[in-house]
């Protein structure tokens, strides 16, 4: 079930192949539960025909940012049918990313409570309802749709690597693989078609529903595994104890406390740099077509590009993690991928149009490789796989919230500005920021242990 401490957690003077580090970056946030003896037998039946676990997760993983990616190339006009300011519509990616960061600490709750699989199955019924709630009529279920999405996607978010853990413990780096890749995939198709679903669809809500059909089938796909999950357990029995309890059936319990991370300030720099880089990831999610538009592009190039930029992020994310389990302090990778983000950056303030394939390429070899080292520094950083998962949780938690006042700010400030110089000048500040709290992140430490 749940890996050991340290599986998956070996330093960095060992050294990580990459198959342990993809590994190890599958954060359980199931770490500290042990499931019912009936839910147990459940999935072992599961397991034994994986194919319908394969399919659940491929089609998880492409809902898990294709709802939220598909909407700016068609803010626009979105903000033009409710008479929205820059600041208001700003509010289609903020409210998603405020309740990813509200609900991803109920996640474990409910699946001790329901199980991962209904769990799962339930976060694609509220993803797909979601979708189609953000195209009804009234702005207000435009952004109790997006309320809706954000609920779902945190529950996923915080689940799935867990999932793929638990069940394909001698394939987890192909897994691993495979999920990040769906997960990107999804993204960039969405944002690719995003325009010419809107023409073929007859609008921006034709485009932004279409999604809903996706989630739809993936949470068909979760049905039957939540209903086997739960078969035989007694009305009201929680799916899962914790590990150690006395109906546990784990050996050797042990305590589980572990450090107090709010009090660390080396989990406070590993927060914010996932919020920091989260930040600038979702403000481009936001406003990156609407930057190109603005300067003379059309709406079908931009969202092209923007969909290029997403796609280039797998390679940063798999090679830049891969690298930083070889090395002993990840400082200088950290300043290297916020430096590809600020020379992308910089650039829209040059060559905006001209150079677009060049800021988008490099934007997104930055951004993935942040995301990938955020990942990583929270199993380096970290002594037992415990702490790695509170940690995560943490980290969700805090950079969720801190990244959903990028759209608002920058919204508003183009709004007061009525340019993008601005708001771009911010982003590179950012960056700074990210490059100073990379140099703390990234030092050869561990959570709890006291500074050489």
């Amino acid at each position: 079930m749940s890996p050991s401490p340290r599986e998956g957690l070996t330093t960095p003077a060992e050294g990580l192949t990459t198959e342990e580090l993809l590994s190890a970056e599958l954060i359980d946030a199931e770490e500290d539960l042990a499931p019912a003896p009936p839910v147990a037998a459940a999935r072992r039946r599961l397991r034994a025909h994986p194919l319908l676990l394969f399919v659940g997760i491929v089609l998880a993983s492409l809902n898990m940012r294709a709802a939220l990616a598909g909407v700016s190339p068609v803010l626009s006009e979105i903000s033009d049918d409710f008479h929205m300011t820059s600041t208001v519509s700003s509010l289609v990616t903020t409210i998603p990313l405020i309740f990813m960061g509200v609900v991803s600490p109920l996640a474990p709750k409910l699946a001790r409570r329901w199980g991962t699989e209904a769990v799962l199955f339930g976060a694609l019924v509220l993803l797909a309802g979601g979708i189609v709630l953000r195209i009804a009529p009234p702005v207000v279920a435009l952004f109790a749709g997006c309320a809706v999405v954000g609920s779902g996607i945190a529950l996923l978010n915080v689940l799935m690597p867990g999932l793929i853990k638990r069940d394909f413990p001698e394939k987890a780096a192909g897994m691993t693989a495979l999920y990040s890749t769906a997960m990107i995939l999804g993204a960039t198709v969405s944002a690719a078609a995003a325009v010419p679903l809107e023409h073929a669809l007859g609008g921006w809500r034709g485009s932004l529903v279409s999604w809903a059909l996706l989630a739809a089938i993936a949470a068909c796909a979760w049905l039957p595994q939540a209903v086997l999950a739960r078969r035989g357990t007694h009305h009201g029995e929680a799916a899962a104890v914790p590990a150690g309890s006395a109906s546990s059936t784990a050996p050797n319990p042990v305590a589980t406390a572990g450090p107090k991370l709010t009090r660390s300030p080396l989990a406070w720099q590993i927060t914010l740099f996932m919020g920091s880089q989260s930040l600038i990831a979702y403000v481009t999610i936001a406003w990156l077509p609407t930057i190109f538009t603005d300067h003379g592009m059309s709406k079908a190039t931009a969202g092209l590009v923007f969909a290029f930029s997403t796609l280039v992020q797998m390679g940063g994310s798999f090679v830049v993690p891969t690298l930083a389990g070889r090395m002993r302090s990840q400082r200088l990778l950290c300043a290297v991928v916020a430096l590809f983000m600020a020379l992308g950056i910089a650039g829209l303030l040059v060559a905006p149009v001209g150079g677009a394939w060049v800021w988008a390429t490099l934007l997104g070899l930055g951004q993935g490789g942040a995301l990938g080292i955020a990942l990583t520094l929270m199993v380096l950083r970290s002594g037992d796989a415990h702490t790695a998962a509170r940690l995560s949780g943490m980290a969700q938690t805090w950079g969720y919230l801190l990244a959903a006042a990028g759209p608002l700010v920058l919204g508003a400030v183009h709004q007061v500005t009525g340019g993008w110089t601005i708001p771009i000048v911010l982003l590179l500040c950012v960056c700074g920021a990210l490059v100073l709290l990379g140099l703390g992140a990234g030092r050869d430490r561990r959570i709890g242990t006291p500074a050489s």
